[in-house]
Parts: C-alpha cells; sequence; structure tokens
C-alpha cells in the first residue's frame, strides 16, 4: 500500500501547521516506516486514536498528519494542550459556558469542541485531565454529544479525537487516575512514537531539515555541520529526543559555532550516576559500568580539551597519556578531532598547529 501523501494534502499541512516533508517526519528506520504504513491505513476511519511516546517525539505532527490523511481535513484542526490550561478553567476552555453561567459569563462562549465539528480535535496529554472531565469526554465519545457549562440541554457534534500522551495509562488506571473505560474507548487505534535514541539513522536527515529551516527563517547561513560532529549527535543519548536536536540547531543557526552543541552534548552528572537499567530482564553489571566509565571519560577529555582550547598535546600533558592515546581516545569518544577546523577548511594561520 503507497503511503505517498498527495500534493493537495501537503499543501494543506502547510495550512494547518509547518510540518517536514513525509521523507523527514518518518525517517528510514523499521519501526518509523511501520508508523507511516499504520498511519495512512487509519487516517481514513472515524475511529479515535490514541497516540504515545516520549516527549518531544513529534507526537503532536502525527496528529496533524491524522487529520491532513482524513476525509475531515478540510474541517479545522483543534489541539488543547491539557497541562497548559489550569484545572477550573479547563471544562470551560473544552466545552464552553451559557451567559451567566459563573462570574464574569457576560455572554456564552463555545468551547474547543464545538469548535473542531466537522474536524479534528487533539488533546495533548489526555492523561492531565481530572476526572469529571475524563467523565464528559467519555459522554462526547459514546454519543457525540456534550452540555456547556450552565445549559440545559446537551448539544451534538461531529468530531474525530486525536489524544496524545507520554504516560503509560494503564499505570494511571491502577493507581486510580484515569479512568478504564475512557482509555478503552481512546485507544481504538494506537500509534507509538519511539525515542531518537531508537532512531538514530533519521539523524542526518532530521538536522539537515533544521538546519535549512531555521536558516531561512532567521536569514542567517549557518554551514553543514561538520562530520566529526554528525558523528557526535548520532551517539548522544538525546533526553529530549527530536525536540531536543531541533532546538540545539536553532541556537547553532542562531550564534554559528559548533561548540553550542558540543558544549550542551556533554553529560551531566546525573546522568552518570544514573543510566539507563532496564529492569524488565537480566542486567549485565559490567557492561552499564563500562558504559558509564566511558561516559565519564568521555567528559573529562572534553572538558580538559575546552580548558586548552582544544589543543590535544596540551590536553594530553595534562591527563598524563600519551598524545597518540589522546587521539584514540578522542576518536572512540566520537568527538571532532579538531574544534577550531572544518572539514576541507585550512588551519588558520595565526593558530599554531598541535
Amino acid at each position: 500500500m503507497s503511503t505517498t501523501v498527495p500534493s493537495s494534502v501537503s499543501s494543506l499541512v502547510q495550512s494547518i501547521g509547518e510540518i517536514p516533508p513525509e521523507t523527514v517526519v518518518f525517517g528510514s528506520t523499521e519501526a518509523m516506516t511501520a508508523l507511516h504504513e499504520r498511519l495512512a491505513k487509519v487516517a481514513g476511519a472515524n475511529v479515535p486514536v490514541l497516540i504515545h511516546g516520549e516527549s518531544g517525539t513529534g507526537k503532536d505532527i502525527i496528529a496533524r498528519l491524522v487529520h491532513a490523511l482524513s476525509p475531515w481535513r478540510s474541517g479545522p484542526f483543534v489541539k488543547v494542550n491539557c497541562p497548559a490550561i489550569p484545572g477550573t478553567l479547563l471544562e470551560s476552555e473544552l466545552f464552553g459556558y451559557e451567559r451567566g453561567a459563573f462570574t464574569g459569563a457576560y455572554g456564552a462562549k463555545p468551547g474547543r469542541v464545538e469548535m473542531a465539528h466537522r474536524g479534528t480535535l487533539f488533546l495533548d496529554e489526555i492523561s492531565e485531565l481530572d476526572m469529571p472531565l475524563q467523565s464528559k469526554l467519555l459522554q462526547l465519545l459514546q454519543d457525540g454529544q456534550f452540555c456547556r457549562i450552565g445549559a440545559q440541554a446537551d448539544k451534538k457534534v461531529e468530531v474525530r479525537i486525536v489524544c496524545a500522551t507520554n504516560r503509560k495509562l494503564e499505570e494511571e488506571i491502577e493507581n486510580g487516575t484515569f479512568r478504564q473505560d475512557l482509555f478503552y474507548r481512546i485507544n481504538v487505534v494506537n500509534l507509538y512514537m519511539p525515542p531518537l535514541r531508537e532512531r538514530r539513522s533519521d539523524i542526518p536527515a532530521l538536522t539537515s531539515y533544521f538546519l535549512e529551516y531555521y536558516n531561512r527563517k532567521y536569514n542567517c547561513r549557518a554551514r553543514v555541520l561538520s562530520p566529526e560532529l554528525m558523528e557526535v549527535l548520532e551517539k548522544y543519548h538525546w533526553p529530549g529526543n527530536v525536540r531536543e536536536l531541533e532546538n540545539l540547531v536553532k541556537r547553532y543557526v542562531i550564534l554559528g559555532s559548533e561548540d553550542v552543541i558540543t558544549s550542551d552534548l556533554q553529560p551531566r552528572e546525573g546522568d552518570l550516576l544514573t543510566p539507563e537499567i532496564n529492569l524488565d530482564g537480566p542486567i549485565s553489571l559490567k557492561k552499564l559500568t563500562r558504559q558509564a566509565t566511558r561516559a565519564l571519560e568521555r567528559k573529562i577529555i572534553l572538558k580538559v580539551l575546552h580548558n586548552h582550547h582544544w589543543n590535544r598535546k596540551q590536553a594530553a600533558r595534562t591527563l598524563n597519556i600519551s598524545y597518540r592515546a589522546l587521539l584514540y581516545k578522542i576518536r572512540d569518544a566520537g568527538l571532532p578531532p579538531n574544534r577550531n577546523r572544518r572539514q576541507g577548511e585550512p588551519p588558520k594561520p595565526h593558530v599554531a598547529a598541535d
């Protein structure tokens, strides 16, 4: 089955929000290819969709693509960022209110649900809804009806519901903070967004897209990242996922120096002391210790190199190792061999060679 987005849909996508080309969004990994095919199949069916994955993986873009590929793409796409709206205001934002419903309600106001009529309502981080709101959302999903605050009669609406979460809703159900019946209603089709560390081969394409996009947006001419730095990016663990990569490239475009990237990629102390451990299976103590040791060694070498303005001979003397050993460790850690020079660029005359 072909999953190519038609040109008419591509133009629509731009109207509902800036979305990268599908080749950038889905990349080339097996997991993202499967997601692409699954999305193409479900977009045309008027069933609720639940998108789950870590923060910063791009769940918002997937929700917009579900809308853009659906028969309701000519209708509105209405997003509700649930954590951004205080609980006391969220009900009126979602369902609206009638005049006189509460102090300050001088006129009737439609909510986001009504605004999304014959379109898509995207509830981002749905786990943040409190129990009373979950009940009203359940009614909307069951019979397509809801009630404004202060109203006497229900309203009927035709709307496609797409939800997203970075939490495991099954655990929220066990904790008593999420309704099980609502979970079954919104989880008709599940789309999983893998973290960036599980799709490292897509990093070059994502980086290239963000570089071109922000160069154009800020009228800058930041150069393509060096191959050595790209290798560093592909080895980084990306706790902030695609959003972290995007912000990193944005800073590079504005400031024009690769140093703003390498300094941000240094592991924090907490990262070294709390490595990622999969407790679902057997744990290799030797492997985890070796990984932590390498991460700490990389941080020390990078800090010393920065302190000596990337003079590797001085850094080797400070670390009390041979120059050859330092070059090997730099290469092994995925660090650029020379921070002051790009590939194909001659050394500056006033800078002494190491």
